[in-house]
């Protein structure tokens, strides 16, 4: 009842209320989440900076890098680190996105262990609502 909370509803036909209850459950499930490859660059160099902190400098080699874009930090095929892209650089510029072939500078977010060689990758968060198959 209304005073309860409780939604009372009537059908007279088995499907509708098969279809309600379908999607009753589905806006229970969590939206499912899969990445989206959007580049990678290999670290060159690493740079203290006084102001910046720690800086990657880093050779895009596949797709393009964008300031605050998911990323991971893979050393020797183990990832090190997993967070965001705080501050991505071209020359002395902030820039949005680099593209393949170019070089920039990146600092990742709350992190500053990096060393030549690793490799930085980005990605998006694509999320789909789960649907059930009755």
């Amino acid at each position: 009842s209304q005073r309860d909370g409780v939604d009372i509803r009537y059908y007279s036909i088995i499907y509708e209320l098969l279809d309600d209850l379908k999607l009753a459950v589905e806006g229970l499930l969590a939206p499912e989440q899969r990445e989206k490859f959007i580049g990678n660059a290999e670290v060159r160099e690493v740079f203290k900076l006084t102001k910046w902190g720690i800086v990657a400098g880093c050779a895009v080699l596949q797709g393009k890098i964008i300031r605050h874009a998911y990323a991971r930090l893979v050393r020797d095929g183990i990832v090190m680190y997993t967070g965001r892209v705080d501050t991505l650089r071209r020359f002395k510029d902030s820039v949005t996105e680099v593209d393949r072939g170019h070089e920039c500078g990146i600092k990742l977010e709350n992190y500053s262990d990096v060393k030549v060689g690793d490799e930085i990758e980005v990605y998006e968060l694509i999320e789909t609502a789960q649907t059930l198959n009755l």
